[in-house]
C-alpha cells in the first residue's frame, strides 16, 4: 500500500473541452462539439487560479491567464468518458469502475409523461403542478403559494436524470413527504420512465418572498448495478468516506462513513478536517455548486468566482496532507455556462494527482476512461478491481 489515504475531489461539471464524440450530444438543438467549460469561463472573466496553476492545470489545456509550466509538483492529464451519457451518476459511476451503456432517462425538454403524472396523482391522492425543468429555488417562488393553498405537489426536473418534489413542511408533514417520494421512486423504476434519482425537496416560509428549502432533503437513488471500487474497499474494511452528494449518487453502496454538505465551502472545510484524522482508505467529495448554482444557470462569472474560491481553499487542505497521502482532482462531465441551453456538455475532464512524496511531476498521456481513477485506487489498496480501467499508480514517481 503506497498511499495510506487518498482524497478524491470531483469538481462537479468542470470539463476541459469537447470530447471527440461531443457532436453526438446536444444542448437546445446544438451539438456539444464547441463546448469547453473551464476554457470559456476563463475567456469570460479575469480568472485567477494561482494554486491550480502551480499544480499544472495550465498544462492540461490552454487557459487564458493561466500559464503552462515547465515544472510542476503534480501529474496532470485529461480523461475521456467511455459511458453513454453526460450526467452526474454516469460520470461518478464510471470514476469508480462502471460503464453505463444505456443513458439514464432525462425529461428536460417536455417534463414527465402524462401517464407518469397520472399514476403519481392517483397513488398519492394529490394533483401535480409544475412538471418542468426548473431551478429548485425559483420554482418554489413561482408555485409555492399555490402549493400552500391546494397541497398540490410541485414536480420538476433538471438536466440530470432526476424527479424532484417540492413540498411545504407545514402543508405536508415530512414523513408523508418521504412516503410520497417513495411512491414516485417505485413508479419511476419502470424501464420506460427510469430516472436516476427521486428527491424530496422540503421548504418552509410564509410567501414567495421568504420561502426557503430546508435540510430535510432526502434522495432515492438507484444502486449501482455492480460492485464498484467503493465496495471493494469496504469489503476489505478500508474507510470509505463520502462527503456531499456522493452517498446519494451511490445510494450508500460501498460507503461506510458519510456526511452532507451545504456548499462548496462547507465541502472543502469538511475534507480539510478529514485530513487531520487518522484513517486508512478513501475520502471522496463532490463540489456540487459549480454545476447546480452556476453551470445550469449559465452564470460564467459566478462559476469563475467559485473556481477562484476553491483555488484559495486548496492550500489549507494540501498543508494537512501527509507524505503518504494522494490528492486527486477531477470532474464528472462538463457544463459550459457560455453554451446553448442549460444541459451538461460532453467534455473531457481534468485529472490532477498530487502527493508531497512525488520527486517530480509531469504530464501523463490522455486517459481512456474515468475508470482509470478507480482502478488506480484499487491498485493502491491491493483490493479487487472492476473490469474497466487501467491503473496509473506506477506512473506517479
Amino acid at each position: 500500500m503506497r498511499f495510506k489515504r487518498i482524497f478524491l475531489i470531483v469538481m462537479d461539471s468542470l470539463g476541459v473541452g469537447a470530447s471527440e464524440d461531443a457532436h453526438q450530444y446536444f444542448n437546445d438543438g446544438v451539438d456539444d462539439s464547441k463546448s469547453n467549460t473551464l476554457g470559456h469561463i476563463a475567456e469570460s472573466m479575469d480568472l485567477k487560479i494561482p494554486n491550480l496553476e502551480k499544480l499544472g492545470i495550465g498544462n492540461i489545456i490552454d487557459i487564458k491567464g493561466t500559464k503552462a509550466l515547465e515544472k510542476h509538483p503534480s501529474y496532470v492529464t485529461k480523461i475521456r468518458e467511455k459511458s453513454l451519457g453526460k450526467d452526474t451518476m454516469t460520470g461518478h459511476w464510471e470514476i469508480t469502475g462502471l460503464y453505463v451503456t444505456t443513458p439514464f432517462k432525462t425529461f428536460t425538454d417536455h417534463g414527465f409523461p402524462q401517464e407518469l403524472i397520472d399514476e403519481l396523482e392517483f397513488k398519492t391522492g394529490r394533483k401535480v403542478i409544475g412538471n418542468i425543468a426548473a431551478s429548485g429555488t425559483e420554482i418554489i417562488k413561482d408555485l409555492g403559494e399555490a402549493h400552500v393553498k391546494t397541497g398540490d405537489l410541485i414536480v420538476y426536473t433538471s438536466a440530470d436524470s432526476v424527479l424532484q418534489i417540492a413540498m411545504h413542511e407545514e402543508v405536508i408533514p415530512i414523513e408523508e413527504q418521504y412516503r410520497i417520494s417513495q411512491i414516485a421512486r417505485d413508479i419511476t423504476m419502470k424501464p420506460e420512465w427510469k430516472v436516476g434519482r427521486v428527491i424530496t425537496r422540503p421548504f418552509i416560509g410564509n410567501n414567495k418572498g421568504d420561502f426557503k428549502r430546508t435540510s430535510n432533503r432526502k434522495d432515492y437513488a438507484i444502486k449501482p448495478f455492480e460492485k464498484t471500487t467503493l465496495n471493494f474497499l469496504d469489503d476489505k474494511k478500508f474507510d470509505v468516506v463520502a462527503l456531499g452528494k456522493i452517498n446519494d449518487i451511490f445510494d450508500g453502496y460501498g460507503i461506510n462513513k458519510f456526511s452532507k454538505t451545504v456548499s462548496n465551502d462547507d465541502g472543502m472545510e469538511q475534507i480539510t478536517h478529514w485530513a487531520t484524522k487518522d484513517f486508512t482508505g478513501l475520502c471522496f467529495l463532490n463540489l456540487v455548486d459549480f454545476d447546480a448554482l452556476y453551470g445550469h444557470r449559465r452564470d460564467p462569472l459566478g462559476y469563475g468566482k467559485a473556481i477562484m474560491d476553491f483555488d484559495k481553499q486548496l492550500p489549507a487542505l494540501m498543508d494537512k496532507l501527509n507524505d503518504d497521502d494522494l490528492l486527486i482532482l477531477t470532474a464528472d462531465h462538463g457544463n459550459d455556462p457560455t453554451y446553448h441551453g442549460t444541459d451538461h456538455t460532453r467534455e473531457f475532464v481534468p485529472m490532477i494527482a498530487y502527493s508531497k512524496s512525488f520527486k517530480s511531476g509531469g504530464k501523463l498521456p490522455v486517459l481512456e476512461t474515468f475508470a482509470d481513477i478507480g482502478t488506480t485506487i484499487s491498485d493502491n489498496f491491493k483490493v479487487e478491481k472492476t473490469e474497466h480501467g487501467t491503473s496509473f499508480l506506477n506512473k506517479l514517481k
